[in-house]
């Protein structure tokens, strides 16, 4: 709401508005000075003179610029401050990581400051072919390792187990290719052929392979690894539901959660095309061996996309329908009753 100032009413009421002519009355004749009523010709007659005087402007002497005042001098250089620009900023953490493996670009095989024990720099082959087609991928060496560990804030690691986590870490790589595999081997072809390959369950797949005719389609499989990411701060959704599951029924399925998780990324040739596949690998740890060697646990499996999660159906249900059934007790009286039928 806004305040509006005005004249008071008293004011205005006293005050009874007055014309500058007032009209005159009928039968009077109007004011001799008002030009309206005079006559047409001496309305239309110039003034004696013109009324402006002009002997009360002087003419100038001289040009009204003043020039005797120096004009502003001409910039010699670039007008933008340079030297007051702000420095470059320094590269974020994540613009500095490999984005194929999410991985520092430049792991040093030098030395660390205060490091105590001297480590491996030589670096080992994987059987996993890259996606760009520059051979295999390569693992790090136990001295990028450490340094990896070291720039990641682990500075608590114990030097001396570097070499045993290399190569911890190079088999679980290995086994969790190995799994994917098997699964390109069931479904790079379709979901019709992975449907016949799985049907007779998981230890009948060599089986049904040279049953179908697919041997030399599964040995000219070539699928490669495009990238991989490592996400151990996010839990996948079948690991929350086996850690629920654990807290109700923990004689059953009571686990520790994965201490890692991976997505990698796999080329996958359809058709002649290549599509991109996303499988997921949760790491669990076991009980240790009598002899006191770690034991892992892999879970890899497909994205749960659309495609992908009727390959995990497939194979999952196929199984399960198959030992559940006696597939394998039907199949042998089949084979019995063909010999006693020969006999």
């Amino acid at each position: 709401m806004g305040w509006f100032w005005a004249d008071s009413p008293a004011s205005q009421a006293s005050a009874k508005p007055v014309a500058p002519h007032p009209f005159p009355v009928d039968g009077q004749s109007p004011p001799p000075q008002c030009p309206m009523h005079k006559k047409t010709a001496e309305a239309m007659a110039p003034p004696a003179a013109c009324p402006v005087k002009h002997d009360a402007m002087p003419t100038p002497a001289a040009c009204p610029v003043k020039h005797d005042k120096p004009a502003a001098p001409l910039a010699s250089a670039c007008p933008v401050p340079h030297a007051a620009s702000k420095p470059a900023e320094e590269p974020s953490t994540l613009s500095k990581l490999n984005p194929l493996n999410w991985m520092f670009s430049d792991l040093s095989q030098e030395k660390a400051p205060q490091q105590t024990h001297a480590l491996p720099t030589e670096r080992e082959e994987s059987t996993i072919p890259r996606g760009d087609g520059a051979g295999t991928w390569e693992y790090p060496s136990p001295q990028q390792m450490y340094n990896a560990l070291l720039r990641k804030g682990y500075t608590d690691t114990d030097v001396t187990a570097v070499e045993s986590m290399v190569s911890v870490h190079n088999f679980l790589n290995e086994g969790a290719w190995a799994e994917i595999m098997e699964w390109e081997k069931r479904f790079a072809g379709g979901l019709k052929k992975g449907w016949q390959l799985c049907s007779a369950g998981e230890h009948n797949f060599d089986k049904m392979a040279r049953k179908y005719g697919y041997e030399k389609e599964i040995d000219d499989l070539a699928p490669s690894l495009v990238r991989f990411q490592g996400r151990p701060q996010e839990m996948t959704p079948k690991a929350a539901m086996i850690q629920v599951m654990g807290w109700l029924y923990p004689a059953m399925f009571g686990t520790e959660p994965p201490f890692d998780r991976h997505d990698w990324f796999v080329s996958r040739e359809i058709n002649g095309e290549k599509k991109e596949i996303r499988y997921i690998i949760d790491y669990y740890s076991g009980a240790p061996e009598e002899t006191g060697e770690p034991v892992f646990y892999l879970d890899v499996r497909p994205a749960m996309t659309p495609t992908q999660a009727c390959e995990r159906m497939l194979r999952w249900g196929t199984d399960t329908w198959w030992k559940a059934s006696g597939g394998d007790v039907r199949e042998q009286e089949k084979l019995d009753a063909r010999r006693r039928a020969r006999s």
